[in-house]
């Protein structure tokens, strides 16, 4: 029998900023937009959960449910460092390790487990180590599969550890009086369908033969919705999980229609993913761009191109030419920039012709690695605000 652990940071970025600056400590704290401003909630620290703020919810509704809340910037540089320790920590724990998010992450534990009393004995440690090394609290779910791990970890936050059953008839009447909601992949539309359908517990849920569920999301469907609600889940642990793309955006407080203000926009973007793809040693070979609209019709673009690339000047060319195609009339409510298709300096790339006068154009690009270089650590010590680009395009 598998024995998986999920563990998931308590009120990730909150509490980040509450070790980072001791007097937000306990009290109301909400990362995302400001409340004078248009924007969501990212994260809220359990002293603001009690106000019923949660994530996604609008920054203006926090703010009326809760004054004297603190609101704070995100730092997305500091999360991704901090998520980068806890995964190292992880892995230290066991190899067989799948990330799920920055602040969550499953480990199969059957390789390790001789090396400890009890699976209750390592997570233990786990959590503790967490704690000494990084100032934080994780709760923990171990179960016999990812489901039922990742519902044990939710029980019991903050700090919490939680096993699961494991005889099935157990693990049936354990689950009997959770909302369908619990059960992964059954969001708003799903959980819409059910209830009309009188299915509001997994309780319920577990009653209604696979067949009859068959007519209302089809036979795959129906048999994930059947085995999660008795607790079966054979999905196995992705240990190659990888950082598929990387992206950006703003959602302007008005809606924006200067040129300028919407291409230094565009930079600002560009150079943040532009950190993010060197800080991780990686290159991009697509790129993208987003525009929303005031009436939210939202327009996408994205250009894949020859050789993968990671300076600011090179993502910044392909950014703006993107932009001009879309020829934008009128204000926007949000702009994005964003790459996929990463890969590894060295990965092999399909042959390409080679185009002529190529030395000019590579050592331009080793001229501006060494600048982005210069830039990015000198943001890292004093700031990303140190020094800008102008909004001329490269």
């Amino acid at each position: 029998m598998r024995v998986l652990l999920h563990l998931d940071m308590d009120a990730f970025f909150a509490s980040i900023e509450q070790h980072d600056r001791p007097e937000l400590r306990g009290k109301p704290v909400i990362v995302g937009s400001p409340p004078d401003k248009r924007g969501v909630v990212a994260t809220a620290s359990y002293e603001a959960r009690t106000f019923g703020i949660h994530s996604a919810m609008p920054s203006r509704t926090a703010y009326r449910l809760c004054p004297d809340a603190v609101f704070v910037t995100p730092r997305m540089a500091r999360y991704a460092e901090v998520s980068d320790r806890v995964m190292a920590i992880l892995n230290a724990f066991s190899p067989d390790l799948e990330p799920v998010s920055v602040d969550e992450a499953f480990l199969d534990l059957g390789g390790v487990l001789h090396f400890w009393p009890s699976p209750e004995a390592l997570a233990r440690a786990l959590k503790q180590r967490i704690r000494d090394e990084l100032g934080l609290s994780a709760s923990v779910g171990i179960a016999s599969n990812k489901f039922l791990a990742k519902i044990g970890s939710d029980l019991n936050k903050p700090d919490g550890l939680t096993l699961m059953p494991v005889d099935p008839e157990a693990v049936v009447a354990f689950l009997a009086p959770f909302p369908v909601s619990r059960i992964f992949g059954v969001g708003e539309a799903t959980a819409r369908i059910l209830t009309q359908h009188g299915i509001r517990t997994i309780g319920q849920l577990q009653a209604v033969p696979r067949v009859q569920l068959v007519p209302l999301f089809g036979d795959l469907f129906a048999r994930h919705l059947h085995d999660l609600a008795r607790g079966l889940d054979d999905r196995p642990l992705v240990m190659d999980w990888e950082e598929k793309s990387i992206s950006n955006e703003t959602t302007f407080e008005e809606d924006c229609a200067s040129p300028d203000i919407l291409r230094q926009t565009l930079i600002e973007l560009a150079e943040h993913v532009g950190r993010r793809l060197r800080r991780n040693g990686k290159r991009a070979k697509t790129v993208q761009i987003k525009v929303r609209f005031p009436d939210f019709k939202t327009l996408t673009r994205q250009v894949s191109l020859p050789e993968p690339i990671n300076t600011d000047h090179e993502l910044l060319r392909a950014g703006f030419t993107l932009y001009e195609k879309l020829a934008v009339r009128g204000p926007l409510r949000l702009l994005g920039f964003g790459v996929s298709a990463l890969v590894l300096p060295g990965e092999a790339q399909p042959p390409r012709q080679a185009l002529l006068f190529e030395e000019a154009p590579r050592a331009r690009r080793q001229k501006d690695v060494r600048l982005d270089q210069a830039v990015d650590a000198l943001r890292e010590k004093f700031g990303k605000t140190i020094l800008t680009r102008g909004g001329k395009a490269p």
